[in-house]
């Protein structure tokens, strides 16, 4: 870029790099969603078209930014889980907060339509965001806990609310004082008392709120599977005590599907510069024709140094494991406790550096 006398504004522009070997979470919020809601004719307590989308403008975070390993859901609200040695845009704060921001509402737009079809998009919705940073797993445990907890406070109390409302004839305003000083078992009652509802037995999606995983495809999953197009089957179990944990699959719309695609995998081509490829690598090399006796045995003795210091390179790289092998991944979207140990024992690659 040519020099100019004005090129001096740039030196107010300050570095703002993210404190390293720290995990980021951003969350992504709805700005003035309640407005935004209303004005989209939203179903009370819950839309599973507008949850749905949101779980779709998640996963175009997480299909763009493998570093991204992990996201949580609720209302209008997204957070997403940045590895501890994620070097994305050199930490840059700004970079990272503005990229992914605005690739979410991106997403959000996008897929508006299929959605809600019957539901034009009457103006253009708005999300801020932040970065906070953790520095360790068990802060970032907690993190996840207290978004959960909070998504069972407000849908129980939503639940009740809007019962008291749509089904019991009270204004919003009664409702709100019906329900003041209240406590989670009386609002239990009122539901199954009243509107003969039982809370537990609410979809997980509501309850729980969506948590988007990045998983391991297991190596027996992809023998024989081309590149780019894999496909697995996600569980749907639920417990003896009803409380549901659900997977799914999201399509190209948003739709469960059980079809998935992995992420990109860096892999070296055979017309890499650095990459040595032979059509039967345990064949002894030819020599070139006319070269004499003892040319040949020095070569023979460069040939037998290079294939000893080779030999050994690969056993350093055998003991280091499969750490420096690029695995593939998915992304599964579930509805599940992350308060408890089971999901986190399960999955402790995510707290991994």
């Amino acid at each position: 870029m040519a020099e100019s006398r004005f090129e001096y504004v740039k030196g107010f522009e300050l570095p703002d790099p993210l404190l390293p070997d720290t995990y980021m979470l951003m969350r992504v919020d709805g700005h003035s969603f309640h407005r935004f809601s209303a004005e989209h004719n939203f179903e009370k307590p819950n839309d599973e078209r507008a949850l749905r989308l949101m779980d779709r403008a998640a996963r175009a975070v997480m299909d763009e930014y493998p570093d991204v390993v992990l996201a949580f859901g609720e209302s209008d609200e997204y957070s997403f889980l940045l590895r501890k040695s994620a070097a994305l845009y050199n930490r840059r704060h700004a970079k990272i907060l503005s990229t992914l921001t605005s690739l979410f509402t991106a997403a959000y737009v996008m897929h508006w339509p299929a959605h809600f079809p019957d539901e034009p998009l009457r103006y253009a919705p708005a999300f801020d965001a932040r970065i906070v940073l953790y520095p360790s797993a068990r802060a970032v445990r907690d993190y996840f806990a207290w978004r959960q907890a909070d998504t069972h406070i407000n849908n129980l109390y939503n639940t009740t609310f809007w019962a008291l409302v749509q089904q019991g004839g009270l204004s919003t305003k009664e409702a709100h004082e019906s329900l003041r000083g209240t406590v989670s078992g009386q609002k239990h009652e009122i539901l199954f008392s009243r509107f003969n509802v039982n809370y537990n037995a609410l979809p997980a999606r509501f309850r729980k709120g969506s948590v988007m995983v990045r998983e391991e495809i297991p190596d027996e999953e992809l023998v024989g599977v081309p590149m780019g197009s894999v496909s697995a089957a996600d569980p749907v179990g639920e417990s003896s005590s009803g409380t549901q944990s659900t997977s799914e699959n999201i399509g190209p719309e948003g739709h469960a599907t059980s079809a998935t695609q992995p992420d990109t995998l860096a892999e070296r081509s055979p017309s890499d510069p650095d990459v040595l490829e032979s059509s039967q690598p345990d064949a002894p090399p030819m020599l070139p024709q006319g070269a004499d006796n003892k040319g040949s045995k020095k070569a023979q003795k460069r040939l037998a140094r290079a294939q000893a210091k080779g030999a050994a390179s690969g056993a350093q790289k055998k003991d280091r494991g499969e750490k420096g092998k690029a695995r593939r991944t998915r992304v599964v979207l579930v509805h599940c406790d992350v308060i408890g140990d089971a999901f986190w024992d399960a999955r402790g690659y995510l707290l991994e550096p």
